[in-house]
């Protein structure tokens, strides 16, 4: 195939931009409009002076979550209560399975109204349901879903709201949220890759195919390898496992970078602290969650060092990331020699001194530049005194700070677009 008549930039200093483009299986080559000897009988496609870019990677996507998240109902961009209620009580519902959602944010109703299992159960009945935050650390259930757990949800690391009579209210946040997803909302193996197969032409048909994929959790990696197997991964996948998982690694003799050009298995995903939709980001004045403390994540640090494996460490609040540069700091010697390439997830609010220590220590910074616009009116409402550094991408990269740029999908669409323009 010939791109011709457009302007085509190649992110190859020795030819920035060309002004066609030859393609020939995993082969390509740019010049000034002469390739089309290069192939037998090429097709040619005129750009009409359009541009062409490389393909986009995304680097920080839930992409099974997100793909399942697609069939499920959406509550995101709900503006009140009974707006979010409207939509369930329209979403088509089988009996004896779970109805799903995601995307609320109270933070965003008006009039401000806290989530209850018993305005679920008006518009649900007896089918249990569950919905997932706009920022998937708090999960909204009705009353048939809280009986699943038969009074068992608190747990160390997890938010149970509760009522003044000291019952639950149906929201669980943090731990307490992702163990009762994990144990009673099951997803089968073959509904992950149906829903995968179809994610991954949505992401192509957007520019998308790269991803760092952050469901390592769920087992994603057999996802995309039964895709490969099919010849349907059209995505090249750099993707991650929980860090508890590394010492199963290491006896295997696995180490960073395994598998090929299309699916590797390249790091360890832990979390330092919550998020600010649930209030639960971990801050300088002592408010949040904590879920990894800095001791735990030098430990996490140092048995990935010994086995060959970077860490990548979800970060929101000041306090949060300043406990993970100061672990990364504290164990540097262990790590620097071997050229491991750590990285902090999010740093969305990061106490002015911290800015300059990313580059310092050399950890990457993988940030979302399409939360800043949505997060504004919630981070001014819960982090007063502290945006001024929060959302610091262009001072993070004055710094010399290697950022890179996700969506973070399914809390934001996979749309690389929605965070250039």
């Amino acid at each position: 195939m010939i791109l011709e008549n457009g302007l085509i930039r190649t992110l190859d200093p020795s030819l920035p931009t060309s002004r066609a483009l030859a393609i020939a299986g995993p082969t390509i080559a740019g010049g000034v409009g002469v390739h089309e000897q290069a192939l037998a009988s090429p097709e040619t496609v005129d750009l009409g002076g359009r541009c062409v870019l490389p393909a986009f990677t995304d680097s920080h996507v839930h992409f099974p979550t997100w793909a399942l998240a697609q069939r499920q109902v959406k509550l995101d961009g709900c503006g009140s209560l009974e707006e979010a209620l409207a939509r369930v009580r329209s979403a088509e519902r089988r009996p004896g399975r779970w109805l799903r959602g995601y995307g609320w944010r109270d933070g965003d109703w008006s009039p401000p109204t806290e989530p209850t299992r018993e305005a679920l159960d008006e518009v649900t009945g007896t089918s249990p349901a569950i919905f997932i935050s706009k920022d998937y650390h708090s999960v909204w259930l009705n009353s048939a879903a809280l009986a699943h757990a038969g009074g068992d949800l608190d747990v160390e690391g997890g938010v149970v709201e509760r009522d003044g009579r000291g019952e639950p209210t149906g929201v669980l946040r943090e731990e307490a949220a992702w163990r009762f997803r994990d144990r009673y909302v099951l997803t089968t193996e073959d509904e992950w890759v149906d829903a995968t197969r179809s994610g991954i032409k949505v992401a192509n048909a957007r520019g998308v195919c790269a991803i760092h994929d952050k469901d390592g959790w769920l087992g994603s990696a057999g996802i995309f390898q039964r895709l490969h197997e099919e010849g349907n991964l059209s995505l090249r996948v750099w993707g991650s496992i929980p860090h508890h998982l590394v010492d199963q690694a290491h006896e295997l003799s696995l180490r960073s970078g395994f598998g090929d050009e299309f699916l590797r298995i390249g790091y360890l995903k832990c979390f330092m602290d919550g998020t600010l939709g649930s209030q639960t980001a971990l801050l300088t004045d002592g408010t949040g969650v904590r879920i990894t403390s800095r001791e735990e994540l030098e430990e996490i640090v140092l048995r990935g060092a010994e086995a060959g494996w970077p860490v990548a460490v979800h970060a929101i609040g000041d306090q949060a990331n300043r406990d993970a540069l100061d672990a990364f700091e504290a164990t540097r010697d262990a790590w620097q020699p071997l050229g491991l390439r750590h990285r902090i997830e999010h740093a969305q609010c990061i106490a002015p001194g911290d800015l300059p220590r990313f580059a310092a220590l050399g950890i990457a910074c993988s940030v979302q530049f399409s939360h800043a616009p949505s997060d504004r009116d919630l981070a001014d409402r819960f982090w007063h005194g502290k945006t001024d550094s929060a959302y610091a991408f262009r001072s993070l990269w004055d710094t010399g700070c290697v950022v890179s740029n996700g969506s973070d999908a399914p809390i934001e669409e996979l749309d690389p677009w929605s965070g250039v323009v």
